[in-house]
């Protein structure tokens, strides 16, 4: 991590608060993972009310991140990510309030207002705090957050839902995203300058969400990470919504929140590699290599039968996860401009919330008529399809393509070359 080294002290300690913060926050997400559809069920949920539920979290995320976005470019990323924790530190308390599923869906979109807001700006501001040739080493340790929350939150909300109850586990989760906002209030706004540059690119090139998602669309550059992120999405509302319920009706015996902390750590230990690694040798590689680790997971799942090879399929489920993520962020850093970073990263990464949102209540009449094991089914093969997409589409031709999806071309379509 000599990287940390080259930056000014203001960048080292901005980066430290958001280290803490981002923990904070995904701890708090996290520990809702494996109880909060045990929760529905429990007030009475069908299978695919379960999945209803779950799947509007991404309504908050998909209504909210454009503006959100846009939010950051002209306002200030800091706004945004306060937003975002104070979402998480609210939302929590909702569920304990609210008893009934319609009630249950507001809040569950209302929550998913915070994930819109705190990635996007957390997003932006490790991008325009990192060097250009260092770019994927920083975003690679920085992310190292979410899966250090993936591996706190599950495994602490099981136990309170185990011997304390559901209320405890909501107190908890909305105190870990009230101690986040603290933390992001310590962050230091850019330099008067620096804001200045900005107002004055948005005076000359402000675009509407619309006509920006427009030009996204039509934008090969821009529209095939969308799609691949879509179709991930689908796969990961899978994992995110059914695994606890999947394990309970196989008769595995493994804790729901142990399949999210190892995923949690091959996440961790993956990306403390990945990021680095892609500014020598591309992304492309990279995301080829997550969605064939994630598409195998999704395969193991549907066919698992005890522990064993639960495990194994939550090891290459965080593999997949800890590579796509950070490198699909660098991905959209290298092929955009600082002025409208916020806004195309806010626009793109729709993509997986559009895919989450589908995925629960699609999902949960698969599950209805196939099982949860037919999901799993389902979700390696869109997970494939995506990969065939990035491998024939990403870049100017297919050749080009396929070389930058081996690693063995450069990316066409960066603004700023490593």
């Amino acid at each position: 991590m000599k990287v940390f080294g080259k930056l000014e002290p203001q960048q080292r300690q901005n980066l430290l608060v958001l280290f803490t913060a981002g923990i904070l926050f995904w701890s708090s997400m996290a520990s809702l993972l494996p109880t909060l559809p045990g929760y529905v069920a429990d007030l009475g949920g069908s299978k695919q009310q379960i999945g209803i539920v779950m799947g509007a979290f991404a309504i908050g995320l998909l209504v909210f991140r454009p503006w959100l976005g846009k939010l950051a470019d002209r306002r200030s990323r800091k706004l945004v990510l306060i937003i975002g924790t104070t979402v998480a530190a609210i939302a929590p308390l909702g569920y304990l309030g609210f008893k009934s599923i319609p009630l249950l869906m507001l809040i569950r979109a209302f929550h998913g207002i915070s994930i819109a807001a705190f990635t996007t700006a957390y997003s932006t501001l490790i991008v325009e705090l990192s060097p250009v040739k260092h770019r994927g080493e920083l975003i690679g340790y920085m992310s190292l957050t979410m899966p250090v929350g993936l591996a706190i939150g599950p495994a602490i909300g099981g136990f309170l839902v185990e011997y304390r109850g559901y209320t405890p586990l909501f107190i908890l989760s909305a105190s870990l995203g009230a101690i986040a906002t603290l933390a992001c209030s310590r962050i230091a706004e850019c330099s008067p300058e620096v804001i200045a540059d900005n107002v004055h690119k948005h005076a000359t090139s402000r675009i509407p969400t619309l006509t920006l998602l427009g030009k996204i669309l039509r934008d090969r550059a821009l529209a095939i990470p969308t799609i691949v992120l879509l179709l991930y999405g689908l796969s990961f509302g899978a994992v995110s919504t059914f695994v606890p319920l999947f394990i309970e009706e196989t008769q595995i015996d493994l804790n729901p929140g142990l399949f999210y902390t190892a995923a949690a750590i091959a996440s961790f230990s993956i990306r403390l590699f990945v990021g680095k690694a892609s500014d020598r040798y591309g992304r492309g590689v990279f995301i080829s290599s997550s969605l064939v680790f994630y598409g195998l997971a999704m395969a193991i799942l549907s066919q698992a039968t005890d522990a064993t090879a639960t495990i194994i399929a939550a090891i290459l489920e965080g593999g997949g996860s800890g590579i796509l993520v950070p490198m699909m962020i660098a991905l959209l850093s290298d092929r955009s401009s600082s002025a409208q970073r916020g806004q195309i990263f806010a626009i793109c990464i729709s993509g997986l919330d559009l895919g989450i949102a589908i995925a629960g209540p699609y999902l949960g009449t698969v599950a209805e008529s196939l099982g949860y094991k037919g999901i799993f089914g389902v979700s390696a093969g869109v997970t494939f399809l995506g990969l065939a997409i990035f491998a024939i589409l990403c870049n100017k031709t297919v050749e080009n393509s396929f070389g930058f999806a081996i690693g063995k071309s450069e990316d066409a379509y960066a603004i700023e070359q490593l």
